[in-house]
């Protein structure tokens, strides 16, 4: 039985007839003269005796009527105490990675969240990459994105999610027919990153550094589009996820190569202040990321 007929018998009880009743719940008296033929005529029974002037209860009218009370209060204590659960989802949440590359694809994750709570704000600290972990310390920032979990007792992390890190280049680059590109190819490229240091480009940090190969010439071009324009002239080569390239119309002359024999592949972990686990906002973001990004 569809809750519309509980609150139909309601408001008729209440109101005392459909005129009244018509007013209350927004439709005709004939559209609810309608729906309580409908109903008796399913149910088998009749729920009202009417003269003219009084709509009384039946008996099996009665038990329907306590019935619909009790599922409409219990709807009416559900929905406040779910007013309640989003009134504690309520804050300004300040996110910061450490690479630029990272923030590829978080538009659309801070698009659902402003669909799904409207009452967190979520501000990307642009300003804050590549030191997130000293800027939540120092309370400039909530949740840090990180490929190395950090060493405090007053910070926490979880795992995310794991990606593979490609290198991108023309298609008539000589390593075209080889299934991955090795440390020695490094040396004689030209690196296309988005920023520096250099410590916090991944290829750079955890394949040539402890492989002891520096590349031939590193530019720091911050504009993905403008990278693979370059790489598309055959004018050097760059690093990066897939999935971060989603959203970019990819030319035909690009090829993917992976960074090593084993692949490059490096875990995201969410890193916040343990003192900001109980607070639902911080709880309700965390879960929201990992359901988003798992999907990588």
């Amino acid at each position: 039985m569809e809750i519309k007929y509980f609150r139909l018998i309601k408001t008729i009880v209440e109101e005392g007839s459909i005129a009244s009743s018509s007013e209350k719940l927004f439709l005709t008296q004939s559209a609810l003269s309608h729906q309580l033929r409908e109903l008796e005529s399913r149910l088998g029974f009749k729920v009202f005796l009417r003269t003219r002037n009084k709509w009384k209860l039946t008996d099996e009218g009665y038990e329907l009527y306590n019935l619909g009370n009790t599922i409409l209060d219990s709807i009416e204590k559900g929905f406040e105490n779910i007013k309640q659960l989003q009134a504690g989802s309520t804050g300004t949440i300040k996110v910061s990675t450490e690479c630029y590359s990272f923030y590829q694809g978080f538009s659309a994750f801070i698009q659902k969240m402003g669909l799904l709570y409207p009452e967190i704000h979520v501000d990307l600290i642009l300003e804050a990459t590549h030191q997130p972990i000293s800027k939540m310390l120092s309370n400039e920032i909530d949740i840090a994105i990180v490929t190395s979990k950090p060493q405090n007792e007053t910070l926490t992390s979880i795992k995310v999610y794991e990606d593979e890190i490609f290198a991108i280049m023309h298609k008539e680059s000589q390593y075209e027919s080889v299934d991955f590109v090795d440390a020695i190819f490094f040396s004689n490229s030209h690196l296309i990153i988005h920023s520096f240091p250099l410590e916090t480009v991944s290829v750079y940090e955890h394949y040539l550094k402890p492989n002891g190969i520096h590349p031939l010439k590193i530019s720091a071009i911050p504009l993905t589009e403008v990278a693979l324009e370059m790489i598309a002239a055959n004018m050097g080569i760059m690093c990066m996820p897939k999935w971060a390239l989603k959203s970019f119309k990819l030319s035909e002359d690009l090829i993917f190569k992976k960074i090593g024999e084993n692949g490059l592949k490096r875990t995201h972990h969410l890193v916040f202040r343990k003192s900001d686990v109980s607070k639902k906002y911080i709880h309700d973001f965390i879960s929201n990321f990992e359901d988003h990004f798992s999907k990588i």
